[in-house]
C-alpha cells in the first residue's frame, strides 16, 4: 500500500494535468477498496453486469467492520503522514475535495490539520464568489468533514471570518440557488452546540475565523503549536454563543435556530437550550 501510495503522490505532485488526474483515480481506488465490498454474483447478476459495469458487484462496508479490515488499518498507520496536493482545474479541485471529504471520514486525527490557518483559509478561498457552483458546494460539504468533532477547527474558522466569508456568499444575488441551500445547511450545523472532541494526541481540540489582515499576523506568533490549545480556543460554544457571533452577519439567526430546535435535521439536539 505504501507503494501504491508513493505512486499516487508521485503522480499528484506533477505539474503534468492528466498525471494529477490519474493520482487522483489511483487514491481514489484505493479508498473504493477499502469502503466498497465485492459479492459473489450470480449468472444473472453477472449478465446484469455486462450492460451496467458495476451495478450491484459493490456494497458499502459496515463502519464497524473496517477496524477489522487490514488493508484500512495500514492505510490509518500510512495516513499519519499523509499530504495532500491541489489541481489547477475545476475537475482536479472537484476530485481533490472529494477525497479529501472521504479521508476526514475515514480517518478523523487528520482534521487537526485544518486547526491550522493555513489550512482552514483553503476552504475560505474555495468559496469565494469568483469559483463555480459546484466547487462552492463541495468545499462546504468538506468544511463539514472538517469541522466535525473538532471544536478548534471551528474556533479558527472563526477567527479567519469564516462567517463573514459564508454569509457574504449567501447574501449575494449572483449566488446560486444549490448554494445557498447548501450554505443554510451548513449554517445548522454550525449552530449545533459542540462537545470537546480529542486530537491525535489525547488533548481538547477546538475551532477558529478568516480575515488577509489576521492571517498575515498569524505567522508572527511565535510557537504556533503552543497557541492552539490556548485558552481562548480550548473552549466548546453553545447555539447560544454561535448564534450571537452569526447575528452579526446575518439577521433573523433567529429563525435558523428555531427551526433547528423544530426539525432537528442532525437528529436529537436536546443540549440546545
Amino acid at each position: 500500500m505504501e507503494a501504491l501510495l508513493s505512486l499516487a503522490f508521485d503522480n499528484l505532485s506533477s505539474y503534468d494535468g492528466a498525471k494529477i488526474r490519474k493520482g487522483l483515480r489511483q487514491v481514489e481506488g484505493l479508498l473504493a477498496q477499502i469502503c466498497l465490498s465485492r459479492q459473489k454474483s450470480t449468472p444473472a447478476e453477472k449478465r446484469r453486469s455486462v450492460i451496467a459495469p458495476g451495478s450491484a458487484l459493490a456494497t458499502p462496508k459496515e463502519l464497524a467492520c473496517l477496524k477489522e479490515d487490514p488493508a484500512f488499518r495500514e492505510f490509518f498507520k500510512l495516513q499519519e503522514g499523509f499530504g495532500c496536493n491541489y489541481g489547477q482545474n475545476d475537475l482536479l479541485i472537484l476530485s481533490t475535495l472529494d477525497l479529501i471529504q472521504g479521508i476526514l471520514l475515514l480517518h478523523p486525527p487528520s482534521r487537526a490539520l485544518f486547526a491550522r490557518e493555513i489550512y482552514m483559509n483553503l476552504f475560505l478561498d474555495l468559496l469565494d464568489d469568483g469559483n463555480c457552483p459546484a466547487i462552492q458546494c463541495t468545499t462546504l460539504l468538506t468544511l463539514v468533514c472538517a469541522l466535525l468533532d473538532h471544536p478548534l477547527n471551528t474556533r479558527t474558522f472563526e477567527e479567519l471570518d469564516g462567517l463573514l466569508t459564508v454569509s457574504s456568499l449567501f447574501k449575494l444575488r449572483s449566488t446560486s440557488r444549490e448554494v445557498k441551500l447548501k450554505l443554510v445547511e451548513f449554517l445548522y450545523f454550525y449552530l449545533m452546540p459542540e462537545t470537546p472532541g480529542l486530537s491525535s494526541a489525547g488533548h481538547p481540540v477546538i475551532a477558529l475565523q478568516r480575515s488577509p489582515s489576521k492571517l498575515a499576523g498569524a505567522f508572527g506568533r511565535g510557537n504556533s503549536s503552543n497557541s492552539w490549545d490556548g485558552d481562548r480556543r480550548s473552549k466548546t460554544k453553545t447555539t447560544e454563543e454561535k448564534q450571537a457571533l452569526l447575528g452579526r452577519y446575518l439577521n433573523n439567526v433567529e429563525d435558523l435556530v428555531e427551526d433547528l430546535r423544530e426539525s432537528a435535521p442532525f437528529g436529537t439536539i436536546g443540549t440546545i437550550a
